[in-house]
C-alpha cells in the first residue's frame, strides 16, 4: 500500500477513535479511502446499499457496515448513529435527468439526517468547474449536489477534484486503452481542454487531512496536481512512460456523444460512463483558487508523469486496490442490482464431473479465469460474444479483471459481475452483457462425500428469459452450450491439476 506524503504529519497517539462514515466505499475513491481512515487511527462504518459487495476487502472486518440507500430517510438515520464526520462520495455514474434527480434527493436526505444527528462535518468531493463556462449536466449536478449539502445546517468541506489519475481510474483507463492500441490519435476538440490532473494519492491525502484541518471546515476548496496538461498532452506524457510513438491528427468537430461511442469501442469503459466524462472537458478544469495550498501545506502534489509511473508500476505488479468498475452495477445503469433467485421455467445448462484434488485447488482453477488469462476453451467464442455486445451498446470483454487470480464480489469480470464468492466452495457471476433476460454462471467445488481429496466439480449457466424474445436468444445459443461448457469443464479441471503440482 501506497503512504501518502500528508499522512506522516500525524501522530496516531494523538488521534481520537471518532467514528466517520464513509458512504460510496464500494468505489473507485471510498474504497481506498477506508484503509487510509484506519491507518491514521479512526473508527470507520461504511455505508452500502449492497454489502456484499465488499467481500474480500482487507479491512472489511476492521469497520461497522451499514446496509442502506441515501434515498431512505430511516436507512440513513441508522447509518448516522453516533458518528462525528461524514464523507459524501456517492454520485449517479450515468447522467441524465433522472440521474441528476436521484442525486439532489439523495444529497438532501443526507444533510437533513446529519443535521438531526448533530454531525459536525460533511466532506464532499465535487468536480473543477469554470463558474463562466457553460456546464454539462454531468458538471451541473455534481456542482448542485454540493450546493445542497453546503445550504444544510451541518459544516461542509467540498473539494473539488477534476481528473483522478491512479491504477483503476476511469480516466487514466480512458487514456491507457486510447493511447496503447491507437499508433495514430484523432483528436476532437475536447482532447485540447486543459486540465489539472491529480494523482489518487493526493486527493487521498486531502479528503483524510481535512478532518484535522478546523480551518478547512465550511469551505469550496479547489485542488489539482502541479501542471496544467491537454488530454492531447496527456496521451503524448503516456506514451513516452511506455516507450510509443504515437502521432495526433487534430480535428475541429467536438460531438462528445460520437467520441463516447468511439472510446466506448476501443476502451473497457462503457458509454454512459465515458459520455459525461467527455461532456465535462468542454470547459478547462483547471485550480483557480489556491486556498488548498494555505490550507494543507504539507501536501505536495506529485506531476502526472509521476502519477502515470505509479499506476503502471501498481498494474504491472498486480496490485491495483479499487477500480472504475467497482461502482457499476450494471450495463445500463447504477442501479441497485438484482440477486439470485432459482425461478420456475429457468433454463439451466450443467456439467459435473469428480476430479482426484482437493476443494480450495479447483476453487482456485476457476477464480482465475478471465481478463488477460482468457476462458480457457473457445475463447474466439467468449471474444465474439464480447465484440457483438460492445457493438449494441454493452460492456464487452476488455473490463477484464483487477487481479489476474485473487477475486472479490462486486467487482467486474469481463462482461460478468462478481456476485458471491464463498472460499474453496463457490464463484457465482452475473451476466452484465446486454440479454434479453437474467443469467448467471456459477462454479461450485464441493468435497464427495467419504473420499479423501476429491472435489465435485459443477458448472451451472441460469436464464431467466424475457418473454419470447429470451426464449429464442436461448435456443439459439444452445447447439453453443454443449461444446462450450464440456470443453471448459474439462479445462478447468486440468488447470487445478496443473495448480495442484505447481503448489
Amino acid at each position: 500500500m501506497i503512504a501518502c506524503r500528508a499522512f506522516k504529519s500525524y501522530n496516531p497517539s494523538m488521534i481520537d477513535t471518532k467514528l466517520i462514515l464513509v458512504t460510496g466505499a464500494t468505489g473507485y475513491v471510498g474504497g481506498r479511502l477506508v484503509p487510509k481512515l484506519l491507518e491514521v487511527g479512526y473508527r470507520v462504518r461504511c455505508l452500502v446499499r449492497d454489502p456484499s459487495r465488499l467481500q474480500g476487502r482487507s479491512w472489511l472486518k476492521k469497520v461497522e457496515v451499514v446496509a442502506g440507500d441515501a434515498l431512505n430517510p430511516d436507512e440513513l438515520a441508522i447509518a448516522m448513529k453516533g458518528i462525528s464526520a461524514a464523507y459524501y462520495l456517492m454520485h449517479g455514474k450515468q447522467g441524465g435527468s433522472q440521474s441528476a434527480i436521484r442525486d439532489l434527493q439523495a444529497a438532501r436526505n443526507f444533510s437533513q439526517a446529519a443535521e438531526d444527528e448533530g454531525i459536525e462535518q460533511i466532506i464532499y468531493l465535487g468536480e473543477l468547474v469554470d463558474p463562466t463556462a457553460d456546464l454539462s449536466p454531468y458538471l451541473r449536478s455534481r456542482h448542485e449536489v454540493g450546493f445542497v449539502l453546503r445550504h444544510g445546517k451541518t459544516p461542509v468541506t467540498e473539494l473539488r477534484a477534476g481528473m483522478i489519475i491512479g491504477s483503476g481510474s476511469a480516466l487514466f483507463e480512458m487514456i491507457r486503452y486510447i493511447t496503447e492500441r491507437q499508433p495514430i490519435l484523432t483528436c476532437p476538440a475536447w482532447f485540447f481542454s486543459q486540465a489539472q490532473p491529480i494523482a489518487i494519492r493526493d486527493v487521498l491525502s486531502y479528503l483524510v487531512d481535512t478532518l484535522k484541518t478546523p480551518d478547512a471546515t465550511g469551505r469550496v476548496i479547489e485542488v489539482g496536481g502541479p501542471t496544467r496538461l491537454t488530454y492531447a498532452d496527456m496521451m503524448l506524457v503516456y506514451a513516452k512512460e511506455r516507450n510509443l510513438r504515437r502521432w495526433l491528427i487534430r480535428t475541429p468537430i467536438h460531438a462528445p456523444r460520437l467520441s463516447a461511442y468511439w472510446v466506448h469501442m476501443v476502451t473497457p469503459i462503457h458509454w454512459r460512463v465515458v459520455a459525461p466524462l467527455i461532456e465535462g472537458l468542454r470547459a478547462e478544469l483547471i485550480v483557480r483558487d489556491e486556498t488548498a495550498k494555505k490550507l494543507f501545506p504539507q501536501i505536495q502534489p506529485i506531476d502526472y508523469q509521476t502519477a502515470v509511473h505509479l499506476a503502471l508500476g501498481r498494474i504491472a505488479r498486480d496490485n491495483v486496490e479499487t477500480s472504475w468498475a467497482d461502482a457499476l452495477v450494471t450495463a445500463v445503469g447504477d442501479v441497485k442490482p438484482y440477486r439470485f433467485t432459482v425461478e420456475d421455467g429457468m433454463y439451466v445448462e450443467r456439467r459435473q464431473v469428480i476430479i482426484d484434488l482437493p476443494p480450495e485447488t479447483v476453487f482456485r482453477s476457476y477464480t482465475g479465469i478471465g481478463g488477460e488469462r482468457g476462458w480457457l476453451f473457445m475463447d474466439w467464442a467468449w471474444g465474439m460474444r464480447g465484440w457483438l455486445d460492445k457493438a449494441i451498446g454493452g460492456v464487452g470483454l476488455r473490463r477484464g479483471r483487477r487481479h489476474p487470480d485473487e477475486i472479490r464480489a462486486g467487482e467486474s469480470l469481463d462482461f460478468w459481475r462478481v456476485e458471491e464468492v464463498d472460499t474453496n466452495r463457490l464463484m457465482r457471476l452475473r451476466a452484465e452483457m446486454k440479454l434479453p433476460g437474467k443469467a448467471w454462471l456459477q462454479f461450485v467445488s464441493e468435497p464427495v462425500e467419504g473420499e479423501k481429496n476429491k472435489t465435485l466439480f459443477t458448472v451451472t449457466a441460469y436464464f431467466a428469459s424475457y418473454g419470447f424474445l429470451g426464449f429464442l436468444y436461448w435456443y439459439a445459443m444452445w447447439p453453443f452450450h454443449k461444446p462450450l461448457f464440456d470443453g471448459l469443464t474439462r479445462r478447468l479441471a486440468s488447470r487445478a491439476r496443473v495448480l495442484a503440482r505447481a503448489y
